[in-house]
Parts: C-alpha cells; structure tokens; sequence
C-alpha cells in the first residue's frame, strides 16, 4: 500500500476503482451526465464511466458550465466516488463542491505515476489522505 497526503478541497470518505487520465475533463459537451462517461471525442477516457469510481485527474478545462454537469452527474447517481486532482482553479473547486464528493488536490506524490486504472483507492479528505492499494496484475 502506498499513502499519499494532500489538500482537502470536499470531505468525506470513499473508496474504489480508479480512473486515471493525464488529460483535463470538459463538463459542458466533454461528458455525459445520465451515465457518467466522457464524451469529449479526442479524450484518452473516450466512452468510459466514471460513475462510482475514484476519478484521477488534472482538472477542469472548457467554460464555467463544468460544475453544472457535475452536478447533474450527481443527481442522477453518476458522480465519481471521489476526485483527486492536480490543478486548482475556481472551476474545478465549485464543481467538486456541487458534486459533494471527496475531493483532494496537492498531494506529496505524483498521483500520474503512483495511481493506475484499476488500483483500488481510498481517499479520507477529512485527514487529508489518499491510500493505494495496486490491483493485482
């Protein structure tokens, strides 16, 4: 296991897969909020869900109607289990806010390089800790 402290940005408790992308996220016309996939065309996570997934990412890009997807994503059961992220903006703090799930940024470790898909991840934001547990191979 490897445990990564950072900044709490949401708090709360979850755990589960992970999804990693090194590409930012668009809201508006990048994702699907009935199923919680991306549907930006060119993105690496293309047709993926996130929907009860620990979500590693670098954060939002596109106009401000990101969080009101996020939100949507929540209300209908899609929203991720928890976000960890790298780059904080205004964008991506009211979208982790509306989308009331644990959101960490800031983290002592490069999440890119320790965090794959399929890892099973807990993300404690009330202690500001993220713990990795490698899927088996």
């Amino acid at each position: 296991m490897i445990t990564l402290r950072g900044r709490k940005v949401v708090g709360g408790h979850a755990t589960g897969e992970a999804l990693v992308t090194s590409q930012t996220i668009s809201g508006w016309g990048g994702i699907s909020e009935r199923d919680g996939s991306v549907i930006e065309l060119h993105h690496e996570l293309h047709g993926q869900s996130f929907a009860g997934k620990v979500l590693v990412f670098p954060g939002a890009k596109g106009s401000s109607g990101w969080s009101a997807y996020f939100h949507m994503c929540r209300l209908n059961g899609t929203a991720p289990a928890a976000m960890i992220f790298t780059r904080m903006t205004t964008k991506i703090a009211l979208g982790a806010v509306v989308t009331r799930v644990p959101a960490i940024t800031d983290l002592d470790g490069d999440p890119f390089e320790l965090i794959e898909t399929g890892d099973r991840v807990e993300v404690d934001a009330e202690a500001a800790t993220v713990t990795i547990t490698k899927a088996m191979t």
